[in-house]
């Protein structure tokens, strides 16, 4: 590997719900980048006219989910009673905790007259003091992310804060989560602020030194100052933040501190004891055997 990456992580097919995915996180060779654990890339998708996406009822514990689209829509329904259409630009932050059950759907709109669907979906692991937590729900409107425009280079800044900007997402732990747009030929700084870093690159080509990284992989930065260069038209995300405080495992949809904590809850999810999502009550993932 070279002196700016540590690891390259390609993504790698996985279903979710009616449709495939491109799974980066978690891995082998990385688990986790500061506190996100778990990272897919959907789509494009396209969705013919009377077909839409469905991801049906699940449960998580222990995490933050957290829904970025690129392209299309989907509705997010959880059990709090939160029911919202989450469009391009828009950051869903839903915190699990103790426990909760959510689903991501096309809407009636868009289910009847199709489209594409195109974005990410990131987990961020809790640290171990509020783990269990009683669950949030928050949407942040596109319009509310801060963003600029440098060297040719689109930035906006979802979550945390990198190149003066600051996010107004709230987290439960230090991170870092950019968006930015070269064209071919521009160059940007990757966020430095954090001791773990990551860039993926959703389309298009960079370089780093002398090696050029294609698109659809994670690139786990080295420390210090690295600069990516735009070989064409080149949208990249970063991810990064501090490490987390303990181990965390990763089961199935839950996260916690502690393999016992996860069996309790895979118990609770295939006894129906995890609450109801009101207006989805009736469809659900079954936990896997």
């Amino acid at each position: 590997m070279s002196a700016d990456v540590e690891v390259v992580i390609a993504s790698r097919e996985r279903s979710v719900g009616t449709h495939r995915v491109g799974r980066v996180l978690p891995t082998a060779a990385r688990r986790t980048i500061g506190p996100f654990i778990f990272f897919d890339h959907m789509g494009p998708i396209a969705l013919p006219p009377g077909e839409g996406f469905d991801v049906l009822p699940h449960p998580h514990i222990g995490l933050s989910t957290v829904t970025y689209l690129f392209e299309g829509e989907a509705v997010h329904r959880d059990s709090l009673g939160s029911t919202r259409v989450i469009r391009p630009g828009d950051i869903n932050w839903m915190t699990a905790g103790r426990g909760i059950v959510h689903s991501e759907r096309s809407g009636p709109d868009a289910r009847a007259h199709g489209g594409r669907l195109h974005g990410l979906q990131l987990w961020v692991a809790l640290p171990a003091a509020v783990e269990e937590m009683a669950p949030t729900f928050d949407h942040y409107p596109g319009a509310t992310l801060p963003s600029l425009e440098t060297d040719g280079a689109r930035i906006r800044v979802l979550a945390g804060s990198a190149y003066g900007l600051v996010s107004p997402v709230k987290t439960s732990s230090p991170l870092v989560y950019v968006e930015a747009r070269l064209p071919a030929g521009a160059s940007i700084l990757a966020p430095s602020d954090h001791p773990q870093r990551a860039a993926y690159l959703v389309e298009g080509s960079v370089t780093l030194g002398d090696i050029t990284y294609p698109e659809r992989n994670l690139l786990v930065l080295a420390p210090g100052e690295r600069r990516l260069f735009a070989e064409r038209d080149t949208h990249v995300v970063f991810i990064g933040g501090d490490p987390l405080d303990q181990p965390h495992y990763i089961e199935w949809n839950f996260v916690a501190t502690s393999k016992e904590r996860i069996a309790v809850a895979k118990r609770d999810w295939k006894e129906r004891r995890f609450p109801v999502i009101a207006d989805d009550p009736d469809e659900f993932v079954p936990l896997p055997e």
